[in-house]
């Protein structure tokens, strides 16, 4: 059947189809058989009418089997485009199998799915991300400590490129990868940092709170958003009153909507370290 590999970067759907295409084909037939485009080539409907219509549409000599079209980042492909590979789908099925890959299947139209066979790529879970990290690193001679390990795999998200491209900066900054290393090279906020500006925002006054947190985020280069980010998970595991704890949670999304509207990170650092210290009164006032 024709496939449809979808799901987020970095988790295998390209390796896959090529490693399926290799146990298909043999080397040296690999480029006749074989068409693989990507965002890098032209998306629009000419590429459907050019080089895809051509390939699916003639037959190899002295080859029994079905030719293999991997369409690599589908999602970037036109409206226009996708319709006119719905035609050539369906009318060179016979010697030409489709393999789309794509991140959001919410972007392929709905005749190109139903004419394809779905497999959702999850986010890579750490029990598959560590042996094969363990492996390179092997390879590779690098010196990683565990927490080092432990802090490529929380950082990367289940997506094994962004791991391993953590893995080889951090490796050419600093030589060895440790959790700070990690946490540094990647400009994330370290856990450290994060249980210091909670325990301001929460125990000292606005002023002292505001500045302590801007000189921190001055002096490691910290962004508003990753903070953010770091805060939301330890909101979760301090025990708040529940009804509380909604309402900061509210206060909280509405800040990085702000944020990612393009507003200034000062004064969303004030409305931040005002939702916490209006959540610190209301819970002395429920005590």
């Amino acid at each position: 059947p024709h496939l449809l590999l979808y799901g987020p970067p970095g988790t295998g759907k390209t390796s896959t189809i090529l490693a399926c295409a290799k146990q298909l084909y043999r080397e040296r037939e690999f480029g006749s058989m074989v068409l693989e485009l990507n965002a890098s080539d032209d998306r629009g409907i000419d590429i459907v009418r050019g080089p895809i219509l051509s390939f699916a549409s003639t037959r190899t000599i002295f080859k029994k089997g079905f030719k293999l079209v991997i369409l690599d980042e589908a999602d970037a492909m036109t409206q226009d485009a996708q319709n006119a590979l719905r035609r050539v789908i369906e009318k060179f099925t016979e010697n030409t199998r489709f393999c789309l890959i794509c991140n959001y299947l919410s972007k392929i139209i709905p005749a190109l799915q139903s004419r394809c066979t779905r497999f959702r790529f999850g986010p890579l879970t750490p029990e598959l991300m560590v042996p094969r990290l363990q492996h390179v690193i092997q390879e590779e001679g690098v010196d990683v400590t565990e927490d080092g390990m432990k802090a490529l795999v929380t950082l990367s998200s289940g997506d094994m490129r962004r791991a391993l491209n953590i893995l080889q900066s951090t490796t050419m900054a600093f030589g060895k990868v440790t959790e700070e290393n990690v946490y540094t090279c990647t400009g994330h906020p370290l856990k450290s940092d994060i249980a210091n500006i909670l325990d301001w925002m929460l125990n000292q006054d606005f002023s002292t709170a505001y500045r302590k947190i801007m000189e921190l985020k001055t002096l490691k280069g910290l962004a508003l958003q990753d903070i953010l980010t770091e805060i939301h998970l330890f909101v979760h595991r301090v025990d708040f009153p529940p009804s509380v704890r909604i309402q900061l949670l509210i206060k909280m999304a509405d800040i990085e909507y702000r944020l990612a509207a393009g507003t200034s990170e000062k004064i969303q650092l004030s409305s931040l370290i005002a939702a916490f210290q209006v959540t610190r009164d209301l819970i002395v006032a429920e005590a």
